[in-house]
C-alpha cells in the first residue's frame, strides 16, 4: 500500500533540481529531433568547413528551403552547436561539433543516434495503448527503424570489425579468406554479412530475418555488389530450435538480435543445433547488468531502456513472444546461452565501445 509524503519530509532543494534538470532534459529532447534533421538534411555536412555564411547561403549550399533553415539554425544557436555573429548574422559549424555530427565523422557520428528519438516518437501513441491494454507493436510500425539501424550497424560495428571485432576469435580472418560457411541470425538489412562477403569471396553467407522489408534491402545492395556467396531469406526464427540444419555452419553471428525475438532461448537452441562442433558463434548485445541497479550509471542506460520500452520488447511481445528487452543483460545472457547448450562462453568489452557486449560462444 502506497504511503503519502509528509509535509515534514518534503525536500524543496530535491524538488528544486528536478525540475531544473527537466527544463534541461526538454531542451536537450527537442535538440536531437533538430540534429536528426540536420543529419537528415546534411545540413550539418553542408556547413562542415564553410566560413561563416548567411541564411541564404547556407540553404542554397544544402539545397533546402530557407525559411526552414532559418529557424533550425535558431534551434542550432541557442542550443550551443552552432555559432553566429550578433553583427552579420554569418552562421558557422565549429570544426570541434563538426567531428561528432558530420558523416565525415564516420564512427563518431552522433547525429545518427539522435534519429532514434524521432523513430520511437512516431509509436508513443501505440506504446502508450500497450501500456493499458498490453500487447506490443509490430515491426511494420516502425517505417525508419531498419534505415537507422543500418547506419547504427555501420558505425558501432563495420567500423570496428576488421580491426577489434573478429580478431577476437583467433584464426577467423584466416578461415574466412580460404572459405567457410557463414549465418548471420536477425539479419537486418544485411550490411555487415555483404561486407564480409565482398571481402572473403571463398566463403558463404547466409542472412536470416523476419522482416521483408530489410531482407529486400540487403539482397538490394548484394545484387548492386555482384555478389554470389551471400543469400538472405525472410525467416520467422520462433521454432528455430526445430527447422535449423544440423551441423552446418563454422562461423555464426547475431548483431544485436537476440533479445528482439519472439522466442530468444529457441533462436539460440537453433544456433547451437546448426553450428558445427568445432564453429564459433559471436553474439553481439547491449552492455550491461540484468539488475537495474546495477546500470545506475550507464552513460547510456535510459537511452537503452527506451530503446528496449519502445522497440525492442514491444517487436516481440507483438509476436506473442517473451519480450525479453535490450537490457536483459550479461548475467541473463550467460544464463541462457548455457540452457541452450553452449559450455564455452567467453565475454569481452572494446574500450572504444560503451554499448555493447561481445560473447565469443563455443560448443
Amino acid at each position: 500500500m502506497a504511503t503519502t509524503v509528509q509535509q515534514s519530509d518534503f525536500d524543496t532543494e530535491k524538488a528544486e533540481l528536478i525540475a531544473g534538470r527537466f527544463l534541461t532534459v526538454l531542451n536537450h529532447g527537442a535538440l536531437c529531433l533538430m540534429v536528426s534533421i540536420g543529419h537528415r538534411t546534411g545540413l550539418f555536412d553542408a556547413m562542415r568547413g564553410l566560413e561563416p555564411a548567411s541564411v541564404e547561403e547556407i540553404s542554397q549550399r544544402a539545397g533546402l528551403n530557407e525559411r526552414y533553415v532559418r529557424e533550425w539554425l535558431g534551434a542550432m544557436v541557442t542550443s550551443g552547436v552552432i555559432e553566429v555573429d550578433a553583427d552579420s548574422y554569418r552562421y558557422v559549424l565549429p570544426e570541434e561539433h563538426a567531428r561528432a555530427l558530420t558523416r565525415v565523422a564516420a564512427a563518431d557520428n552522433m547525429a545518427v543516434f539522435a534519429q532514434y528519438i524521432a523513430v520511437l516518437g512516431q509509436v508513443e501513441d501505440d506504446i502508450v495503448e500497450c501500456f493499458q491494454h498490453g500487447g506490443g507493436v509490430p515491426y511494420d510500425k516502425f517505417p525508419r527503424f531498419h534505415a537507422v539501424m543500418m547506419e547504427d550497424s555501420g558505425q558501432s560495428v563495420l567500423s570496428s570489425l576488421e580491426s577489434h571485432i573478429l580478431p577476437l576469435i583467433p584464426r577467423l580472418s584466416a578461415q574466412l579468406a580460404a572459405g567457410i560457411r557463414v549465418l548471420d541470425v536477425g539479419c537486418g538489412c544485411g550490411r555487415v554479412m555483404n561486407w564480409l562477403a565482398e571481402r572473403y569471396p571463398r566463403s558463404c553467407f547466409t542472412g536470416l530475418d523476419l522482416s521483408p522489408e530489410a531482407i529486400a534491402t540487403a539482397r538490394t545492395e548484394a545484387s548492386v555488389k555482384k555478389l554470389s556467396n551471400i543469400e538472405f531469406h525472410v525467416c520467422d526464427l520462433s521454432h528455430f530450435d526445430q527447422t535449423a540444419e544440423p551441423d552446418r555452419f563454422e562461423f555464426i553471428t547475431t548483431f544485436d538480435a537476440v533479445h528482439d525475438q519472439a522466442k530468444p532461448l529457441n533462436v539460440l537452441r537453433g544456433i547451437y543445433r546448426t553450428l558445427k562442433s568445432n564453429g564459433v558463434y559471436l553474439m553481439q548485445e547491449i552492455s550491461g547488468s540484468s539488475h537495474v541497479h546495477h546500470n545506475i550509471g550507464h552513460p547510456i542506460g535510459t537511452f537503452l531502456y527506451t530503446i528496449s520500452t519502445m522497440h525492442c520488447m514491444t517487436v516481440s511481445l507483438a509476436q506473442n513472444g517473451e519480450g525479453l528487452g535490450a537490457m536483459w543483460g550479461e548475467e541473463k545472457a550467460q544464463a541462457y546461452l548455457q540452457q541452450a547448450g553452449f559450455r564455452s562462453v567467453a565475454l569481452n568489452h572494446l574500450e572504444h565501445d560503451i554499448q555493447n557486449t561481445w560473447y565469443v560462444v563455443q560448443k
